[in-house]
């Protein structure tokens, strides 16, 4: 099948896609909660046929393809998951689900590969190896759902792996492929400072946990740009300062948490440490006391160079030189990392906005959306991949 024919039989399914994604937008489900979801995904994969279905965790689906000849075996992920955001979009399709939205753009991740596995379901003949479909759970919520469905053994045999991300920032239309390092290892911290609380009139009887705490979060900035090499990506950000109760009372103790993002090992190691001597220093200093807790997340995401060469190709081939977007590496994370473990792989961007539409806010924003012809992009990127990899090899 040649790409011009894969690009109609995409044609033909798009409305369809659109209306698949419309219906996981309005009904989401929360990370390790998506039990509907993965129901309808399951039932929407066993009316295709040709696909071999399981159920590797609760709230997950495979459907594997298996071609008439050997030939390698390509997984292709897509996430399911939502967020706990009150939607405020006023589109007919909205959540129903109160609380909860997909404001990162998975409903349009699992629309787009179950479009994919629609018509390579169709094309079982001609396929030498396999196509899995993995539907994952739990993407946004640590440890993830992709660990889990490694540990369940979905990653056996398989040759590579590709996912893709739905992009706001990037024009729809556009595809983004990095080499190498591509999102970062995003670690969280825990820190309490405990003081001495009491009157606000009377300070001198306390120790200041509020403004022991803020010294704190003044200090730790100094880490990336004082004790680490300018030239390495580290981002140290706070986001949560948590203390008091009233205008007179000087609290006994303030909780702060944030995030750290980096892609070498070595130079995420040294983090904890160095955050906990400014931590200790200047609690000593004021005759506070803390507590500190650092939390490893997903690693980075470590796109192949022979992987990522192969969707580039895939890119020019399917849409055009024009439509490939140069592309720097964020400081975001992702779980797709855990699948790199066991294959070489490549997670890609599919630019999802559009200026005109007013579809313009960030990901994890209330009124976030997407260009719904992006879809249509992401079909085309995954059945061309399939194409390239399995049909024409």
């Amino acid at each position: 099948m040649t790409v011009s024919e894969l690009e109609s039989a995409v044609e033909q399914i798009k409305d369809q896609v659109i209306e698949w994604r419309r219906y996981l937008h309005r009904n989401p489900e929360l990370s390790f909660q998506e039990e509907k979801t993965a129901q309808f995904v399951y039932d929407t994969l066993l009316s295709f046929g040709n696909l071999e279905l399981s159920r590797p965790t609760k709230t997950s689906v495979m459907a594997r393809l298996i071609g008439n000849r050997p030939g390698k075996v390509l997984a292709m992920r897509a996430d399911m998951d939502a967020l706990p955001i009150t939607e405020e979009n006023d589109f007919e399709f909205v959540s129903q689900n109160d609380g909860v939205m997909h404001a990162c753009g998975h409903d349009g991740h699992t629309a787009m590969l179950l479009g994919a596995a629609k018509i390579l379901s169709g094309l079982k003949e001609q396929l030498s190896g396999e196509v899995r479909f993995l539907f994952q759970h739990a993407e946004e919520l640590f440890p993830g759902g992709a660990e889990e469905m490694v540990q369940a053994g979905v990653m056996d045999g398989v040759d590579l792996v590709i996912g893709t991300h739905l992009w706001a920032p990037m024009r729809y239309g556009k595809v983004g492929v990095i080499a190498g390092p591509m999102m970062a290892a995003p670690d969280t911290f825990y820190i309490t400072v405990i003081g001495k609380g009491g009157h606000a009139a009377l300070p001198h009887q306390t120790v200041d946990s509020i403004a022991i705490a803020a010294q704190v979060v003044t200090n730790l900035q100094h880490i990336v740009s004082r004790n680490t090499d300018p030239l390495d990506n580290l981002v140290l950000s706070v986001t949560q300062f948590v203390g008091g109760t009233t205008h007179n009372v000087i609290p006994g103790s303030v909780s702060i948490c944030g995030t750290v993002r980096s892609f070498d090992q070595k130079l995420r190691e040294s983090i904890p440490p160095l955050m906990e001597r400014v931590i200790k220093g200047i609690t000593d200093a004021h005759g506070a006391t803390y507590d500190f807790q650092y939390v490893y997340g997903y690693r980075p995401v470590i796109n192949d160079a022979e992987v990522a060469q192969l969707l580039q190709e895939v890119v020019q081939e399917t849409l055009g030189e024009e439509w490939l977007e140069p592309m720097k590496p964020n400081m975001g994370g992702e779980d797709f990392s855990a699948y790199q473990q066991k294959a070489p792989g490549c997670f890609f961007y599919i630019g999802a906005g559009n200026e005109e539409k007013g579809i313009v806010y960030p990901h994890h924003h209330p009124r976030f959306t997407v260009d719904e012809a992006s879809l249509e992009v992401g079909v085309k990127m995954f059945v061309n991949a399939a194409r390239k990899i399995l049909i024409t090899s």
